[in-house]
C-alpha cells in the first residue's frame, strides 16, 4: 500500500468513529476507495479500531461482497443465465480464458481484466452475452471474443 492509501482508510475510519457495529461499513468503504481489501490494509484497520485481525478476516471472507485481491481495471461478465447456456456460454468462457491466460474468477496479471461468471445479466434475447464495464457484447461466438477484449 502507497501512503495515500493509509490517508484513504483513515478518512473512512474517521467516519465511523466511535460507531458500534460499524466493521462492515468500514470495509465496504476501505473497498470502495481501494478496489479490493488487501492484507495491509486489513491490519491497519485492526490496529485503528482495535478489532483483531481474526475477526476482521472473518468477516471480510464471510461476505461475497469484499475482495481481498485486486480487480481488474476492466471487469468481464459473462453471463451463465439458462439463455446464454442454451446458446453455449461455456465456450465464450472458454475463449475469454484462453486468450487473457486466467482461470475462472481471475485477474489478469497486468491488471486490465478481471473476469466473472454471473447467473444472468438480464439481456436473454442476445445470447450469449459479456458485458465489460457497462458495455454489453451479445449475439457472440468464441472468434469474436480476441476483437471485442482488441478494443480495451
Amino acid at each position: 500500500m502507497i501512503e495515500s492509501d493509509f490517508d484513504k482508510i483513515d478518512a473512512v475510519l474517521i467516519q465511523f468513529k466511535g460507531r458500534k457495529g460499524s466493521l462492515i461499513p468500514i470495509l465496504q468503504n476501505t473497498q470502495a476507495q481501494l478496489g479490493y481489501l488487501s492484507k495491509e490494509a486489513l491490519e491497519y484497520i485492526s490496529e485503528k479500531t482495535k478489532i483483531p485481525v481474526a475477526e476482521i478476516y472473518g468477516v471480510a471472507t464471510f461476505y461475497a461482497q469484499f475482495r481481498l485481491e485486486p480487480i481488474g481495471k476492466n471487469i468481464i461478465r459473462i453471463c451463465h443465465g439458462t439463455a446464454c447456456h442454451v446458446a453455449n456460454a461455456s465456450k465464450i468462457s472458454e475463449a475469454l480464458y484462453e486468450e487473457l491466460k486466467i482461470v475462472p474468477g481471475g485477474t489478469t496479471k497486468d491488471l486490465k481484466f478481471t473476469v466473472e461468471e454471473v447467473a444472468c445479466l438480464g439481456c436473454c434475447s442476445l445470447a450469449p452475452v459479456i458485458m465489460i464495464n457497462d458495455k454489453t457484447y451479445g449475439r457472440l461466438t468464441p472468434g469474436k471474443i480476441k476483437d471485442i477484449l482488441a478494443q480495451y
